[in-house]
């Protein structure tokens, strides 16, 4: 691990406090130190002992320590998106996109508490010795939790898709394995982030206004964000960069104040991204100092900063812009977030600080990375039966820009793990002793983007040719890196523009080559690694396989082979659409849902919302209700039988969709109310179940300024995708008004 040097202070800290707790049997003992009273009135008595300099001091992401307090210096920035990262070795699942992908909860939940494991214990480890540098902590940046609306954010990678519920679902999983179950100590704080509507354009995060109706905001923008902290408990939220209907949102009383801390009741603390409260007063312009931005962000509900601007509070008041009173309650929320960490309390006390170090990259931990990449990965396409592949063909060529890239399993935000395995590796570990692999790369990721060495375009493209020629079948690995999409960065070629996208076609260097070795006439699969959807139109039309692996962690190589080769039958789900042409999408500035997602979206997909075959077949039967009308405040059970009529074991990812059938405004073409991902042997049966409340037929009443439940026939469909609905079945709800 590379740590940066300890300064004096932060090292007298972290002493003081040692020195301060074994003296703590004494009669004297300070309340802050009372390791036997509630951590109400310990913050309480801590807060009250700081000058106003020591309290704002406090509400940067790097504190320092106050040694006459014994007040260890903290550096509060983490990141666990998919694993610990930026701080050396850590276990890499697939990127978000790809954990959400799986449609399993429990996966999740597992897969989280290995990511917190792994945090413990070398947060453990830092403190062992005193080492309190940034990605050092325990309090991480994660989950990213923003709605995917539009496939041209190059951070939509970092999320779990397009749909509020699948999203707020899986959200409040990984939230309960981050933070863990016990009564008193927090394993570790998760965020919920970016608060809110934050989706892009990157170029323009740091001054845009996402104008959305109330409608939009209430049904789209905000649901996931409620289940995370209602649900989930997170215990942080970041604050985003952007205006939400011209008020910052790290600004916003409406947001931060009325909806978040009034609404949804959330104890915890907010943290801005790093830079929005400059963003406030240098590029919003909404207020014109410092000292004024740092008070609105403050008054509105932001605790803690990322950035610099926050010195200028002890100005703000002296100023009277804000008051001692205001100050005191931010840091008062993030003294609890620390006590409640087990930071003021010795290590016998806290469950968690008995993690030990080996459990970092542990072999279990290297094994679930790579159950859930197999969990991951997306069948779209497989004519004939070409997957899966045959172990002992005489020849396979793998080709591609991605076929041999470590750093493109990874997506970003990611760890360093001890051993990354990648496609090409993989499928030579896989294959029979005497087929023999041919590789070639057969083109860079993208026009004007340089590969590892100086061959030009037309010797990458013969050298594929050759071994695709050469090869009974062809496996090509193209798609993106997070060298293409992702956040705010340089990156200025053809279909790309700093961070994002404009065309959702596969680079025109690789869609050159798809159609150069499709062509030769082998059997041949496109496996696709990306963070967000490709438009493979022609790929649709002329490959006979398709596979999307998204960025599949450590152990993708390894999981990929799995399903080429049948060891795993994949039963992935798309957590976005799929479209055809940038052409079917509104502006990407336009933060209306009109026309997005595969609720609002009238035209033909290229692969719908929820997609994923398998190696199996299964049939739906016996949908039924445990009553035929819904009242307010009741819950209908909906049941369905399925069964695996194939002959080979594999997951079905059954999704319960609602159409309103009566409703008086507009509603969803669809919304999502319920999956579950099961695992059937062949010619077993499982009866699914699914629980349908009320209050989730509801829509945001603009008049009202609440929600409403109408009474109306509302359609429960039962099936396979949000296109390939089984069964149907409507029931009369009597709604609330």
């Amino acid at each position: 691990m590379t740590i940066r040097p300890m300064t004096r202070s932060s090292l007298l800290g972290a002493a003081a406090l040692c020195s301060l707790l074994a003296a703590a049997a004494g009669a004297q003992t300070p309340d802050y130190l009372n390791q036997d009273l509630p951590f109400a009135a310990r913050v309480r008595d801590l807060v009250a002992r700081m000058t106003l300099a020591e309290k704002v001091s406090q509400m940067k992401d790097v504190a320092p320590a106050i040694d006459r307090l014994g007040v260890p210096a903290y550096n509060w920035w983490n990141e666990a998106l998919h694993g610990v990262a930026r701080s050396g070795l850590a276990t890499s699942f697939p990127q978000a996109i790809g954990l959400a992908a799986t449609w399993d909860d429990s996966l999740l939940f597992r897969a989280a508490s290995v990511i917190s494991d792994e945090a413990r214990a070398k947060y453990q480890e830092y403190l062992r010795q005193d080492k309190h540098d940034r990605y050092g902590g325990l309090t991480f940046w994660s989950p990213n939790i923003n709605l995917f609306r539009d496939p041209r954010w190059g951070r939509g990678q970092e999320t779990y898709g397009e749909d509020p519920f699948l999203t707020g679902r899986l959200a409040v999983q990984f939230i309960h394995g981050m933070q863990g179950d016990d009564p008193k100590y927090l394993k570790a704080v998760a965020t919920v982030k970016h608060f809110a509507v934050h989706s892009g354009p990157e170029p323009a995060r740091h001054t845009f206004d996402a104008v959305v109706s109330e409608r939009d905001l209430r049904e789209s923008y905000l649901p996931h964000f409620e289940a995370g902290i209602k649900q989930g408990g997170a215990y942080s939220l970041m604050c985003a960069y952007n205006r939400v209907d011209a008020k910052a949102a790290c600004g916003s009383n409406m947001l931060l104040t009325d909806v978040l801390r009034g609404e949804w009741g959330f104890p915890g603390y907010v943290v801005s991204d790093c830079g929005a409260i400059d963003d406030i007063y240098q590029r919003h312009k909404v207020v014109a100092t410092a000292a004024e931005a740092a008070a609105l962000a403050v008054k509105s509900g932001t605790d803690l900063e990322c950035g610099g601007v926050y010195s200028a509070l002890v100005d703000a008041v002296h100023q009277g812009l804000i008051t001692d009173a205001e100050i005191d309650s931010s840091v008062t929320r993030l003294f609890m977030a620390r006590m409640k960490l087990g930071m003021f309390d010795s290590a016998d006390r806290v469950p968690w600080s008995r993690i030990p170090y080996r459990v970092v990259d542990e072999p279990s931990h290297r094994e679930l990375a790579r159950q859930v990449a197999r969990e991951s990965i997306v069948l779209l396409k497989n004519q004939g039966g070409l997957l899966p592949l045959r172990k002992d063909l005489r020849a396979l060529a793998v080709i591609g820009p991605n076929a041999d890239q470590a750093a493109m399993l990874l997506g970003n935000y990611n760890g360093s793990p001890s051993d990354t395995i990648t496609p090409l590796r993989g499928i030579r570990a896989a294959v029979a002793m005497g087929t023999h692999v041919l590789y070639a790369r057969g083109a860079n990721l993208a026009d004007g983007v340089a590969g590892p060495d100086s061959e030009t375009s037309a010797t990458l493209e013969e050298d594929a040719v050759r071994a695709a020629t050469a090869a009974d079948a062809v496996v090509l690995f193209l798609g993106l890196t997070n060298e293409l999409e992702g956040e705010e960065m340089p990156v200025q070629v053809a279909g790309f523009r700093g961070g994002d996208r404009t065309s959702i076609d596969l680079p025109a260097a690789q869609e050159r080559l798809l159609e150069r070795i499709a062509a030769i006439g082998k059997p041949t699969v496109l496996v696709l690694m990306n963070g967000s959807a490709l438009a493979v139109n022609w790929a649709q039309e002329h490959v006979p396989a398709i596979v999307d692996a998204w960025y599949p962690g450590q152990a993708g190589g390894a999981a990929i082979a799995d399903v080429l080769f049948g060891d795993y039958n994949p039963g992935g789900r798309l957590p976005v659409t799929f479209y055809r042409s940038v052409d079917d999408l509104p502006a990407f500035d336009n933060y209306s849902m009109a026309g997005r997602t595969y609720r609002f979206f009238d035209g033909p997909p290229l692969y719908p919302f929820g997609h994923g075959l398998s190696y199996t077949t299964f049939a739906y039967d016996s949908l039924r209700t445990s009553t035929d009308s819904l009242a307010a405040g009741d819950t209908v059970a909906v049941r369905v039988n399925i069964t695996n009529t194939g002959h080979r074991a594999g997951d079905e990812v059954v999704q319960l969709y609602v159409q309103h059938l009566g409703s008086a405004v507009t509603r969803p073409r669809q919304d999502l109310r319920g999956y579950q991902r099961v695992t059937l042997n062949p010619g077993e049966t499982r009866t699914v179940v699914f629980p349908l409340p009320t209050a989730s037929l509801a829509y945001w009443n603009v008049g009202a300024h609440a929600w409403s439940t109408e009474s109306e026939p509302v359609r429960l469909e039962v099936g396979a995708s949000s296109a390939d609905i089984r069964l149907d079945r409507v029931i009369q709800v009597h709604g609330s008004h």
